[in-house]
């Protein structure tokens, strides 16, 4: 049986895609901004603007799997949470940074939303029902509808928004 880590990766690294450099998205730019250092691009979902001093056009599929497991699965401790809801949990952190994910997570479980997963979020994740996925995707929805950027990117965010819970449900028979 395949591990939640791998299983969640092959939804995320899937959703992210290869390679792209399109000028309009910040993520692309070494300085965080349009316009603002070098296009550099993203690949896999390891961005410029995170990773300046990674070669991201030669960044392999292996590389992007340890950044995405020491940087954001570790981070936000998938492998403490339900599956399902640690697959929504670590694409936010991918998509979104994991302080922000775990906040969406300790606020959606009753936590205090400080932006660290510890035990406290971690037991209430264990003790939440699904409606937590839900609420994880709404306050996800709702802050990437208000980024400058929803035009030119929301319906492609909109998509992987709302095709993250069923991928999550491909969750519940990980080991």
């Amino acid at each position: 049986m395949i591990g939640a880590f791998e299983k969640a990766f092959a939804v995320v690294v899937g959703n992210e895609g290869g390679f792209t450099d399109n000028p309009s998205d910040p993520g692309n730019w070494t300085g965080k901004a349009v316009g603002v250092g070098r296009l550099v691009g993203t690949r896999w979902g390891v961005s410029a603007a995170a990773y300046p001093g990674v070669d991201i056009a030669r960044l392999t599929l292996d590389g992007a799997r340890a950044i995405y497991r020491r940087d954001y699965w570790n981070k936000v401790r998938g492998d403490d949470l339900p599956p399902a809801l640690a697959l929504l949990v670590f694409d936010a952190a991918i998509n979104n940074g994991p302080d922000r994910a775990a906040r969406w997570l300790q606020t959606a479980v009753g936590a205090m939303p400080d932006g660290m997963v510890g035990s406290r979020t971690v037991a209430l994740a264990h003790a939440a029902g699904r409606e937590v996925m839900a609420e994880m995707v709404a306050q996800r929805l709702a802050f990437m509808a208000g980024l400058p950027t929803w035009r030119t990117f929301g319906l492609g965010w909109a998509r992987r928004l709302c095709r993250l819970p069923y991928d999550a449900m491909s969750m519940e028979d990980v080991a």
